[in-house]
């Protein structure tokens, strides 16, 4: 394995339910969804929402919340939800919508959607909805005149339905004007509470368009996408994302924060609907060629395509970086995420750094865990770089720019895969899936589905960190023999590459392949 960090993959649900069942047993956190199952029983639920468009503000009206609301309502009713709709509301008539909304979801157990699109702030770190009555003269008046986000967020937890989405088109310019500067624009990063989708109509700290026409920006494409039939929610506001990015030339850029453990769609596909194992090597394929075709694309409209195509794709974590990368050749500077370190409501996000340089060091031991012994310690020394790879040990171990392997030592070399990806959050879900030959020209077909679980201090004989704890459970299957497999790791901002891995492989019938762990014991970046 060369020390690298080498995880392998899933197969059939069967041997799925199978590791899944032994992870849990082990201590595992997560339990994920096996993927090409309709979520029936979710997706058969009552579905209630409450929607609030607010645009006549005595200060500083708004062209399109109201007709947001209004053609958002509509959208949802086709889709067969129960819909209360609030136009210009005063903070009174908002917390009574709010009040009945919570004991309708709590009453009737159903799948619920808040939407608002209006003004929104921030004070510390708290996120307020404004209403239209809100005569805010000094900050310290925001807390009694808006609606804090909270109020309705605990509400929906004592509410204990099976899902929430809570969508947020409020991140329009400070309403106050400069006679009254907010503390940072926009709303604050918060987590999805449990069972629940958070969505901004741009990223934490950053404003939105009022749109030019009828709708705002984000709401346009939102309507526009809830139409897709067989979409997972995720996908919708995926395409949502690339869309408006790519309309505001990159000055607004959606956002979510999601805690979902079940796929959920707006227009569920056939109850009972699933692929089988050859049906999904296929799909596999098929995507495995699209994306070779167009992964050195410097045209952002091929990684585009492809995105809109497979918004959660097993390369479309690896297409967004290249994506990021193509567009900031061409003078596109992506927004970025207000800094989230003392913001008590939210984990915060970590983007992969990227930037290796000659001469970087990372000293690893390789522990057995079924044993206790130590099987060794190497040092992976970064010897060349190019715009997609980094080298190490003149071309002992090849990575791609997120450390996902490429080639090892003995010869193996895989396709892309994406264990690990550019952007981390609480909650965040993604699939790997990999092809690996080794020298001997066998191949073994590989799946993992990983979940970020926490974000959590960690102590190495590196050091201490503060770093994501990631957890991922699948298979891998050859000619001959599969085997289940559980991996576990970490990720540090401050560091280029995973910290510690470990990861536990069993045969279907439970018999031990491996199970072991590698972590950081010294590194030096330049």
């Amino acid at each position: 394995m060369s020390g690298e960090f080498v995880p392998m993959a899933p197969a059939p649900c069967r041997m799925r339910r199978n590791i899944l069942q032994g992870a849990l047993a082990a201590g595992a956190l997560t339990l994920l969804p096996c993927p090409g199952l309709a979520q029936t029983a979710l997706n058969s639920l009552p579905r209630r929402s409450l929607i609030i468009g607010n645009s006549s503000y005595a200060h500083a009206p708004l062209n399109n919340p109201a007709n947001d609301a209004r053609a958002f309502a509509e959208a949802l009713k086709a889709v067969d939800f129960a819909v209360t709709l609030q136009l210009d509301a005063s903070r009174e008539a908002m917390l009574r919508a709010i009040d009945d909304y919570v004991g309708m979801l709590a009453r009737d157990h159903a799948i619920g959607v808040f939407y608002f699109s209006g003004h929104g702030t921030q004070l510390a770190w708290r996120n307020y909805l404004l209403p239209v009555d809100s005569e805010i003269r000094m900050l310290n008046d925001i807390p009694a005149r808006g609606v804090e986000l909270n109020t309705l967020l605990q509400g929906l937890t004592q509410a204990k339905n099976p899902m929430n989405v809570i969508i947020l088109d409020a991140c329009r310019d400070n309403p106050f004007g400069q006679a009254l500067p907010g503390e940072q624009k926009g709303l604050s990063q918060f987590d999805a509470p449990p069972g629940s989708l958070l969505a901004y109509a741009t990223s934490p700290g950053n404003t939105a368009s009022d749109g030019a026409g009828s709708n705002g920006l984000y709401t346009e494409n939102l309507l526009r996408e809830l139409k897709s039939s067989d979409t997972k929610i995720e996908d919708i506001f995926k395409r949502v994302r690339l869309e408006v990015r790519r309309r505001s030339d990159g000055r607004q850029i959606p956002w979510e924060s999601t805690s979902l453990e079940e796929d959920f769609y707006f227009r569920p596909p056939r109850a009972g609907t699933k692929l089988s194992e050859g049906e999904a090597t296929r799909h596999y394929d098929e995507e495995l060629a699209i994306w070779e075709r167009i992964k050195s694309a410097n045209d952002p409209a091929a990684l585009e395509d492809y995105l809109r195509r497979y918004p959660s794709g097993v390369f479309s974590e690896i297409a967004q970086l290249h994506l990021d990368k193509v567009l900031a050749q061409r003078g596109q500077r992506a927004i970025q995420i207000a800094s989230s370190a003392p913001n008590p409501y939210s984990k915060g996000t970590a983007r992969a750094d990227t930037r290796f340089r000659l001469g970087d060091r990372y000293s690893y031991r390789h522990l057995d865990l079924a044993t206790n012994q130590e099987i060794r310690q190497y040092t992976l020394v970064v010897t060349a770089i190019t715009d997609t790879q980094v080298i190490y040990n003149n071309g002992s171990l090849i990575t791609d720019l997120i450390g996902n392997p490429v080639k090892l030592a003995d010869g193996t070399r895989y396709t892309d895969a994406q264990h690990q990806i550019a952007d981390y959050s609480l909650g965040k879900r993604w699939t790997a899936r990999h092809r690996l030959t080794n020298a001997r020209g066998a191949t073994y077909d590989s799946q993992i589905e990983y979940r970020v679980v926490a974000r959590e201090s960690v102590t190495l004989p590196a050091g201490t960190f503060d770093a994501f704890r990631v957890e991922g459970m699948g298979w891998s299957q050859g000619e001959r023999f599969g085997v289940e497999v559980y991996n576990l790791f970490w990720i540090s901002p401050e560091v280029r590459r995973v910290i510690a891995h470990e990861t536990r492989q069993r045969f279907a019938n439970g018999k031990l392949v491996k199970h072991e762990r590698y972590e950081l014991t010294g590194y030096v970046q330049r």
